[in-house]
């Protein structure tokens, strides 16, 4: 699958050693790497359809200081997709009034209806891809029924109820900002932590060092704003279970066989 490290905070804090340490696990997810720093003008992105162990350009970025409050990165081991640019996360879309969706997804959509419209308007292949068009059309779905923005509860809502729709029979982990929020889900266990520290929490895949990190609670999204944990979702209960059937079956669709 993939790795996934996310920070939010109350002020930028450097982050170099925990990007170096998700650089050395590029070994075993080789199909490219993103990472999505916020502030205030937006999001930037930068990624690359390569190792991040090969990359020269990650090498001299993390050759510098890298300060950030809010932000995610993402190496890839591509189960659906080809490994192009396209196909890199982060997905980034804008919803109808301008708010800024930034995604990225460790795991797989075996099988998922409510995402199948998608496949012909996505820019790349991969169903991450497909899971962002879908929440953020829910979005504007409730901003046009509502006549206006939505609130920070508002939305933390609409994505609670998105993930639960999606998340049955599928492996969902993923990191989701808004620029306020920061949106993190599991629904295999052992698969994503957190540990807080400071006025900071960090979120991994793979804890980064050795100190002493917690799963991420499953089968419900948590908010974060600034660090601190605002919003917890309803339990969807759809634990996704390892079957290798199913990782056969997926890897036979994405070759065409």
């Amino acid at each position: 699958m993939c790795e996934l490290f996310g920070l939010s905070g109350a002020e930028p804090v450097p982050v170099n050693k925990y990007l170096n340490e998700l650089v050395k696990h590029s070994t075993d997810h080789p199909n490219g790497w993103g990472i999505a720093v916020f502030s205030a003008n937006g999001v930037n992105v930068e990624k690359e359809p390569l190792p991040a162990y090969k990359s020269r350009y990650l090498k001299a970025r993390l050759g510098h200081a890298f300060m950030a409050r809010n932000m995610m990165a993402h190496i890839r081991l591509a189960t659906i997709g080809y490994v192009d640019y396209e196909n890199c996360h982060p997905f980034v879309r804008s919803d109808c009034t301008g708010r800024t969706w930034t995604l990225m997804h460790n795991g797989t959509i075996f099988d998922c209806p409510l995402l199948n419209e998608y496949v012909h308007s996505q820019e790349g292949r991969t169903d991450s891809e497909r899971i962002l068009l879908y929440l953020v059309d829910c979005i504007d779905m409730e901003i046009k029924k509502k006549g206006g923005d939505l609130s920070g509860s508002e939305r933390f809502s609409v994505i609670d109820r998105v993930i639960g729709s999606i998340s049955e029979g599928n492996k969902v982990n993923l990191l989701i900002y808004d620029g306020e929020i920061m949106y993190v889900h599991s629904n295999f266990r052992d698969s994503l932590f957190l540990k807080k520290t400071g006025n900071c929490t960090l979120i991994a895949t793979a804890p980064p060092d050795n100190e002493e990190w917690e799963a991420v609670p499953l089968n419900r999204p948590l908010g974060y704003v600034d660090g601190e944990r605002i919003y917890t979702g309803t339990g969807h209960g759809n634990e996704y279970i390892f079957d290798p059937e199913h990782m056969r079956l997926i890897f036979l669709d994405s070759a065409e066989l």
